[in-house]
Parts: structure tokens; C-alpha cells; sequence
């Protein structure tokens, strides 16, 4: 491919759909918000943070992931934070973002419900201000904890349920099936919400399964090890459910041992729908840009496989038609 596929990348109108905001804080953030809010910190320096970004699984980033929540205090800090992401994702070509938030990861430290959704709220509609990108909030339960504390986080958000698109499930995936959290989807779904589920990360083909048959998911969230199963490959084909990838992730959490083993190349070529993510950006070492330009080299995507991750991002995302048909218009006539 030629040098000017980076400038192409970037040009090219993209949405981002496996994006959690608390993973999206760079280690100069993290520092400046312990010190405005006296928090003891861990780590005495930038560079001590980054060298602790080297894991061997899940749970050795979510380890230092919920460390980094502690800054989070205040409604400007969680404001702030997304406002960092937004013009990241701005820079980048991003046009919209449906970002995931751990309000368990606050509320079980003490902080009230209102506190991270309000200020990611006021972040995400200064963004749509400033730089013109639409986002959608979603509220994602942490699966290892158990189901009761999952229906009273949803009950807890009532009074924004009207300004979310979805609900999804994250956190430790081995030993904690989407099958453990049916009651809570089934009432997210009564309230009219989205739903996704993180599956197939490092949880069997299995885990996929109960997410589309107990959950009943309208997205996967990673979906990886679905190849492992021939049948279930069919079926995630034949309905065209959107899988959001995470290249750097995986390969930043040992899914896999070079970029060049990724799958995501072979989920296009078998008609799998798709789509490329940062999922925690300054943990994983790279932006939504960096993930597409980095997987089109070590796969060697085409410009047309490129642009159809580009595509897939639209109408996999839980924008109105209309709005979907615009963006699509607006790649097309870019590319």
C-alpha cells in the first residue's frame, strides 16, 4: 500500500462503536486530575504509568484500568475526559461515537450516579458544538459482578434513560457468561434500549451464542473466537450482526501474537459484518486511525475492505436511518 494510506484513513468519515470512555484517559489526564482532586496516586510519573501498560490478559489491564477511575471525581473531570477523546476522535476523521461507561466502576467508590453521566453528557453535546460529531451513550453493567447489582445500576439510571442509546456488558469475560445477566437485559430492552454484550474476547464461541439467543444482543461486542464455530459463523452472517473488532486490543492483551494473525481480514472475507475500534485507546496504544492504518498494513486490506469497515461502522451503529444514509452518501463521495 502507499505512504498516502495514513492521510486516506484518516480522511475517510468513520464512526466509533467499541470506545469505553474511562480507557480513553491519557496518563497526563490521569496526573492532572489527581492533583486538582488530591488523589494519592500509584505512580509518580507519566512514564511510570506508561511502563505499566504491559499486560498479558484482561485482567492485568483491568487491574490498572479501575486504578486510573480513582481520579475521576468531579463532573468537569468526567466533561473534560470526553472532550479529550472528541478531539481525538476529530482528528482522526470520527464522526460519531457510541461510547460505553462503567458507572459501577464510580458508584461502588463512593461517587453518586449523577456525577459520570452528567458529565459525559455535557461532554458529549460540547463535542457535537465543537466539532460536529453525534455520540450515544452506552451504560455497561460489569460482569463480575453479580445481576442484583447490575438491576439496581439500570434502576439508578432511570432518570437518564432518555438520553442513553443502549446498555452493554463488560469487564472479566472467563467465568462470567452473558446467560448470568438475562433479567437485566430483558428490562433494559422493555425500556426501550439498545443492547450489546462484550463476547467472544476470551470467552468461548459458547458466550456468543447466549448473547444472541438469552440476551438477545443487536451487536456483538469483539466476537473473535465466533470463528471457532462454523454454524455460528453462519448465523452471525445470515443476520448481519455487526461485530466491533478491536485490533490493537487484542493484540495488546496476547488475543494475538502479531497484527498480522489478526482475524479481521478473514471476518470480511467470510461476509462477517465487521468493524474497526480503539476500545481503550491510552491503554492499548492506539486511536481508532492507528487501529485501521496498522491492521490495513500487517493484513494488506484493500482500499474497498478499508472503506467497507468505514461503511459497517454506520449501519452497525444505532443511528436513525437517515442519518446512516447521510454518512454513506459521505463516504462514497469521499472515496
Amino acid at each position: 500500500m502507499t505512504d498516502t494510506l495514513e492521510d486516506f484513513i484518516r480522511g475517510l468519515p468513520k464512526a466509533e462503536l467499541h470506545l469505553h470512555i474511562e480507557g480513553s484517559l491519557e496518563p497526563e489526564q490521569m496526573f492532572e486530575f489527581g492533583r486538582r482532586n488530591r488523589v494519592d496516586m500509584p505512580f509518580r510519573s507519566v512514564e511510570e504509568v506508561r511502563a505499566a501498560y504491559a499486560f498479558s490478559n484482561l485482567q492485568d489491564f483491568l487491574d490498572i484500568y479501575y486504578q486510573g477511575a480513582e481520579v475521576l471525581r468531579t463532573e468537569q473531570d468526567f466533561h473534560d475526559m470526553a472532550m479529550a477523546y472528541f478531539g481525538r476522535l476529530h482528528a482522526d476523521g470520527g464522526v460519531h461515537a457510541e461510547i460505553f461507561f462503567d458507572p459501577q466502576t464510580h458508584t461502588d467508590r463512593g461517587l453518586p450516579f449523577s456525577v459520570a453521566v452528567e458529565g459525559l453528557l455535557s461532554g458529549m453535546k460540547a463535542a457535537e458544538a465543537e466539532f460536529g460529531i453525534s455520540s450515544g451513550l452506552i451504560m455497561c453493567f460489569l460482569r463480575h459482578l453479580d445481576e442484583d447489582a447490575a438491576l439496581a445500576t439500570l434502576k439508578a439510571a432511570e432518570p437518564w434513560l432518555d438520553r442513553m442509546v443502549g446498555v452493554g456488558l463488560d469487564s472479566a469475560e472467563v467465568g462470567h457468561p452473558p446467560s448470568k445477566f438475562q433479567r437485566v437485559f430483558r428490562a433494559a430492552r422493555e425500556r426501550g434500549l439498545m443492547l450489546c454484550a462484550h463476547a467472544g474476547e476470551e470467552g468461548p464461541p459458547e458466550y456468543v451464542w447466549e448473547a444472541l439467543d438469552l440476551l438477545k444482543v443487536d451487536r456483538i461486542d469483539h466476537g473473535n473466537r465466533a470463528l471457532e464455530d462454523e454454524a455460528l459463523v453462519q448465523r452471525l452472517v445470515a443476520s448481519e450482526m455487526t461485530l466491533t473488532v478491536c485490533p490493537l486490543s487484542n493484540l495488546k492483551l496476547r488475543g494475538v501474537q502479531d497484527l498480522k494473525e489478526h482475524p479481521l481480514k478473514r471476518m470480511l472475507d467470510l461476509g462477517l459484518k465487521a468493524t474497526c475500534n480503539a476500545d481503550d485507546p491510552s491503554y492499548f496504544g492506539g486511536s481508532i486511525c492507528e487501529n485501521f492504518t496498522q491492521t490495513a498494513r500487517a493484513l494488506d486490506l484493500s482500499r474497498e475492505e478499508i472503506v467497507t469497515l468505514a461503511r459497517n461502522s454506520f449501519t452497525g451503529s444505532f443511528l436513525d436511518e437517515e442519518r446512516v444514509a447521510r454518512h454513506l452518501a459521505a463516504i462514497d463521495a469521499y472515496a
